[in-house]
């Protein structure tokens, strides 16, 4: 199913301007990497793909000590499947979050170790709140009269709200975890006396 989005989001960014699979590859790693990614292996068949099925042309520009770069262009035929795929609806996805399920099993190792965990995806969504700043600060210079800026912006904030939220769950949650901790520091403390 996935292999079937990649497609979208391939010709989404070729919407954008002509590229190369490799400025594909970075330009997702630029903006839509806080909910989606794509490597070369997904990329280049996807592309090749895109050619046989005359969505994408694909030029040849030569360049002088490097090798040939292949730029791919959005054709009117891939604009209409793009824009079909952008209408319909989208079908919910439940996540797996191996996280979340270590956690709910958290009963059968130490208390220990669920902070532990906790606190290291606490570290993680401190680090992707840093980053989605740093994508805003190059977006809005960057691309300040470009069309899509406001569309780009959104998404980004998706993203920010989300490991805002996760932040305050991690803060709830390692609360909890010390409770159960000093409670069961207590239990133990009492058994011995």
């Amino acid at each position: 199913m996935k292999e079937i989005k990649s497609k979208y989001a391939v010709l989404g960014m070729l919407s954008i301007c002509p590229m190369s699979g490799y400025d594909i590859k970075k330009r997702v790693g630029e903006s839509i990497s806080n909910f989606w990614s794509e490597s070369y292996g997904q990329i280049y068949p996807i592309l090749k793909r895109l050619v046989d099925e005359e969505s994408v042309t694909k030029t040849v520009e030569r360049q002088s000590g490097k090798p040939d770069r292949h730029v791919y262009a959005l054709t009117e035929k891939g604009r209409q499947e793009l824009h079909r795929w952008l209408v319909e609806g989208v079908v919910p996805k439940i996540e797996r979050n191996e996280f979340l399920l270590k956690l709910f099993f958290g009963e059968e190792v130490e208390v220990a170790t669920n902070i532990n965990h906790v606190e290291k995806y606490r570290e993680l969504q401190l680090h992707l709140l840093k980053k989605y700043e740093a994508v805003e600060q190059e977006i809005k210079t960057k691309y300040a009269d470009d069309s899509n800026l406001l569309y780009w912006l959104m998404t980004l904030s998706y993203g920010q709200h989300i490991s805002q939220a996760l932040l305050r769950w991690c803060d709830e949650t390692l609360l909890t975890l010390n409770k159960i901790k000093k409670s069961a520091r207590n239990t133990k403390f009492k058994a011995k006396n």
